[in-house]
């Protein structure tokens, strides 16, 4: 034989058909980071009974997406309900679990505290300038060198 192996083809196809007749344990697929990611990001009220059922197992294989979830939903309901005022708390209950990523988001937004708690806080949005200021960019991506400052000025205005 060529690579060495000197048993026979009857062996092979003995060990071969074991191996194919043998019951497979019949095991459920775990959820995708994405569909976990999902899951934590939603409304508990919008699942489904396996949805729920499959959270529920995240949740106990894992701990700490447990405790991400309730950190994320808590932030949401501060988001929609305005609630500023609970921020300080959030922060503390983020950097008391051991959540890396959490930690990160949590240190950004106290370098700029007072803000985020108006901003969670206050009824105004700067969402209408922000969409100026994107399509502004977007103009002049799209006129990228194409010409002086005369043209860009011109279709900016044009536009409005």
């Amino acid at each position: 034989m060529p690579l060495g192996y000197q048993g026979s083809y009857q062996r092979v196809r003995a060990y071969l058909h074991d191996k194919r007749t043998s019951p497979q344990p019949v095991t459920a697929r775990p959820p995708t980071p994405r569909t976990v990611a999902g899951w934590i990001l939603r409304r508990p009220d919008t699942f489904t009974e396996p949805e729920q059922l499959q959270l529920k197992g995240v949740w106990t294989h894992c701990p700490e997406i447990d405790a991400l979830t309730r950190h994320v939903r808590s932030f949401a309901t501060m988001l929609t309900a305005r609630q500023g005022k609970r921020l300080p708390d959030w922060l503390d209950a983020v950097r008391q679990d051991d959540l890396p990523s959490l930690h990160t988001l949590a240190a950004g937004i106290g370098r700029d505290r007072d803000a985020v708690i108006a901003g969670l806080t206050q009824p105004w949005s700067s969402g209408a300038v922000e969409g100026h200021v994107n399509r502004i960019k977007m103009l002049k991506r799209q006129m990228d060198g194409r010409a002086g400052f005369s043209l860009p000025r011109k279709r900016l205005l044009l536009a409005s």
